[in-house]
């Protein structure tokens, strides 16, 4: 387990970035499985080819999954999800990308809804191999402030 972070602990501009992962068929099929959709655009070869991708394109469902499980390198026990805001998804990812992701803290702010916590925005690009964002959002969590 990492150490502690109290909110005060980030440091505006703090930045990370993730180990890098290939996207593989196996991928889809058991993401398709889990969720249930089965979508051409995920799961027919043949009738992707003559599209404007030619070849399948992820779910932006996974992508999102495995591009946020990256970044699950860092354990605070003082700190908790609160949410995605904006989540966008600019380019496809296909089979054999491969994806790593950029955090930077854009803002330190009260939480408005619990005053021993703050709330702190994250920057959130996926990025593929050939420096494309496929993923974009902010991460929305909070942290236990320091005791007054």
């Amino acid at each position: 387990m990492e150490r502690p972070r109290y909110f005060e602990d980030y440091e505006l501009g703090e930045t990370r970035k993730t180990y890098g992962r290939t996207i593989t068929e196996t991928d889809f099929v058991v993401h398709a499985g889990h969720t249930g959709d089965f979508f051409p655009h995920h799961m027919d070869a043949e009738a992707m080819k003559d599209t404007p991708w030619g070849q399948r394109i992820a779910h932006g469902t996974m992508t999102f999954a495995i591009g946020i499980g990256l970044t699950a390198s860092e354990i605070n026990p003082l700190a908790f999800s609160y949410g995605y805001e904006r989540l966008r998804f600019p380019k496809p990812v296909f089979i054999g990308d491969t994806i790593h992701t950029e955090l930077s803290i854009t803002a330190l702010e009260p939480d408005p809804k619990r005053p021993d916590h703050g709330r702190i925005v994250e920057q959130v690009r996926v990025i593929n191999q050939r420096g494309e964002t496929v993923l974009a959002c902010d991460h929305v969590y909070l942290a236990k402030r320091r005791a007054a």
